[in-house]
């Protein structure tokens, strides 16, 4: 696939989501929680999905997670996924509650199960675009 080809990765950023990314730039992973039901969710956005209060607020996550689901995609033709192949698509939940929708970096297919855990990591996607990301957890570092 040539160099020059349109990156489908990237994400829209507007105001309501920036804290988010602004924050994976910086090494940190925000959730948003309900000041009315107390739920916490991802992806971000401005409302509670739960009880559609708009009184939420970002906080950070403590990036540690459990793999839910995942596949490993061998054939993806789209800029720059075609360069990644083979990678682990995943469903992880964080401890404090949401699901997100995710890569597995740093591990051998073979080597995932579901339910085990998880740590965050971030992949520079541009010079101005940080996306989070999992890996294994370190059983070392407590993780």
């Amino acid at each position: 696939m040539a160099t020059g080809a349109p990156r489908v990765d990237l994400p829209t950023i507007e105001d309501e989501n920036r804290p988010f990314w602004d924050a994976a730039r910086q090494g940190r992973f925000l959730i948003a929680r309900c000041a009315s039901c107390g739920r916490a969710h991802h992806y971000p956005r401005p409302f509670c999905p739960f009880c559609w209060s708009e009184d939420v607020s970002w906080e950070d996550a403590s990036g540690q997670a459990t793999l839910y689901t995942y596949s490993t995609v061998f054939v993806n033709d789209l800029h720059p996924f075609a360069e990644r192949i083979p990678y682990v698509a995943a469903l992880v939940d964080l401890v404090e509650g949401p699901r997100v929708m995710t890569n597995i970096i740093d591990a051998d297919p073979a080597d995932l199960h579901i339910g085990m855990p998880l740590t965050v990591a971030y992949r520079e996607l541009t010079d101005e675009i940080t996306a989070p990301v999992f890996r294994p957890a370190d059983p070392a570092a407590g993780g």
